[in-house]
């Protein structure tokens, strides 16, 4: 009996030493976890949060698809040197569905370049160039291919041809989403009635809608912001709207530049150091970067307690450190300003009268300033009075780099600075912590290497102070012009008032003086058409 007993407790000894089989089940281990870890590729995370990149529903994810090929077709017309010719069709093939169209004269794509350019996020040019551009992040247009893919399973068409003498070449192509590669569905040389230039159509859900924050007001206010383009837009229903450029000038060649010291923190720094071709610490930090001379870059070695001459891929962490703070303790000469171009004044009006018919505009261009060791130029064009609605708040236009934003106003630096201005310094009604009210137009133009955007759909401008305080600025120049111009305006309606009043009383005036001085009928006919006389020179 004895042994039996001891016989059940080793059983349950051991039962409570083995997991159960369920239980092994519902718990993971570390080599389990481990099984489960693998490399995300970036276009299949973008595919499930697709709305990071303006693609979160069918209207706006129409608009992002044409905002992305429109400013692929600008930046490569702009740094080929032609003048943009842009046309945007939407066709629609279904209740939910549409194809969007984008053609312009640009230079072409080669070859090899297309299936990569369409069908890989990440990807191109601009990244790594601190220039003016509209794009920055090698996403937008391979986004909307995709978007295009998940929503209607087709794939992505181009036809790009480089030069007249040359084929075109057309690919049908979509995104291996789980390696982030192009897969090509159909390659071949076709015929195509332009010279050269590039051509994409996606068809993707959508709904297509007028009025704000739609296709039709992008396209507008992109002509308005480029005055060297000119644009086709045909609507869903056929109708056609010409927008004609309104100068035959390109603007002026953006360049490329270093990065500045101060725009850089410690992990870059050391990243740079250790992938440097330069066999000297001064030689890297003259050529590296922009406004570094030999005697800067010495006294930067001086204070880091470095030599000029040791070899850079041998500076520890410790040494990179002091190095960082060497170079934020220096003063350097800020940042060149020819990597950005401004619309500039005389064509910011002229754009803005060509697209808002007021009674007076203002505009002005801040000279360039510094965040982040990155220069940007802030541009404020404002219209007033005429066939602008004088009930609600006033219209805000923002843009950066020439693009035109339309989404997320109330997280944009620029709608902040707008706020925080007192209007009513400037005769402009505005409520605490509100817009101003009145038949009043704003257009606020950011032009920076680097735009820095709260998110990557590019729809507000981020709160940094620099950027805040040069936009407060701009719009407090622009406000005093239009403050002037509205007491202008109720001076001479004062006047006039005034005047009118007087008119009344001119008949008793020649009336009284006849009594007094004794003139006949005649004379008091003189008088009264003296006094009138005397009035309406005094009224010009």
């Amino acid at each position: 009996m004895a042994k039996k007993k001891d016989a059940q407790m080793d059983l349950l000894s051991a039962d409570s030493a083995v997991p159960s089989r369920t239980a092994r089940s519902s718990k993971a281990n570390a080599q389990s976890m481990a099984l489960r870890q693998r490399d995300i590729s970036v276009s299949e995370f973008f595919s499930r949060n697709r709305h990071l990149l303006g693609f979160d529903n069918p209207r706006r994810s129409l608009l992002t698809g044409i905002k992305e090929a429109v400013d692929n077709s600008l930046d490569a017309c702009e740094e080929a040197g032609i003048l943009p010719d842009i046309e945007v069709q939407l066709t629609q093939v279904a209740d939910d569905r549409y194809i969007m169209r984008v053609c312009d004269n640009g230079p072409g794509i080669v070859k090899s370049q297309i299936p990569n350019i369409f069908g890989k996020l990440l990807y191109g040019s601009k990244f790594h160039r601190l220039r003016m551009s509209r794009g920055q992040q090698g996403i937008g247009i391979s986004a909307a291919s995709m978007y295009g893919q998940l929503t209607t399973g087709k794939a992505t068409r181009v036809i790009s041809r480089t030069g007249a003498r040359r084929s075109a070449n057309c690919y049908e192509m979509q995104i291996d989403t789980a390696r982030n590669k192009p897969q090509i569905v159909r390659e071949e040389q076709c015929e195509w009635h332009q010279q050269q230039g590039t051509q994409v159509e996606i068809e993707m859900e959508a709904r297509y809608q007028r009025g704000r924050q739609s296709v039709d007001d992008y396209l507008r206010q992109t002509a308005l912001a480029n005055p060297h383009l000119q644009l086709l837009y045909t609507t869903p229903d056929g109708r056609e709207t010409l927008y004609e450029r309104s100068s035959e000038e390109m603007p002026q060649e953006a360049q490329e530049i270093k990065p500045h010291p101060h725009g850089i923190e410690l992990g870059i720094l050391m990243k740079m150091l250790q992938g440097t071709l330069h066999r000297t610490l001064q030689g890297f930090l003259t050529q590296e970067f922009s406004r570094v001379s030999v005697r800067v870059a010495k006294d930067i070695c001086t204070r880091a307690d470095l030599k000029p001459n040791g070899r850079p891929k041998s500076i520890a962490r410790e040494e990179s450190d002091r190095l960082f703070k060497a170079i934020n303790a220096t003063k350097l000469m800020r940042p060149p300003t020819d990597c950005i171009v401004p619309i500039g004044e005389e064509l910011l009006t002229a754009s803005l009268k060509a697209n808002v018919r007021a009674g007076f505009y203002a505009s002005t261009t801040r000279p360039p300033a510094v965040y982040r060791g990155n220069p940007f130029q802030i541009e404020v064009a404002v219209a007033y009075g005429g066939d602008i609605n004088p009930e609600g708040s006033v219209q805000v236009m923002r843009f950066a780099n020439r693009v035109p934003l339309l989404y997320q106003p109330s997280a944009c630096a620029i709608t902040r600075s707008l706020i925080d201005t007192d209007w009513r310094n400037y005769r402009i009604s505005q409520s605490n912590n509100a817009l101003p009210t009145g038949p009043l137009v704003v257009m606020v133009h950011v032009a920076s290497v680097w735009v820095p955007f709260t998110s990557e759909s590019k729809d507000a401008v981020a709160h940094y102070d620099e950027i805040i305080k040069e936009i407060r600025l701009g719009v407090q120049e622009c406000g005093r012009k239009v403050g002037e111009h509205i007491g202008k305006i109720r001076r001479e309606a004062e006047a006039v008032r005034k005047k009118d009043y007087i008119a009344q009383y001119i008949g008793h005036i020649a009336t009284a003086l006849q009594e007094i001085i004794g003139d006949g009928d005649k004379k008091t006919q003189k008088v009264e058409k003296n006094l009138q006389g005397l009035l309406e020179r005094s009224r010009s």
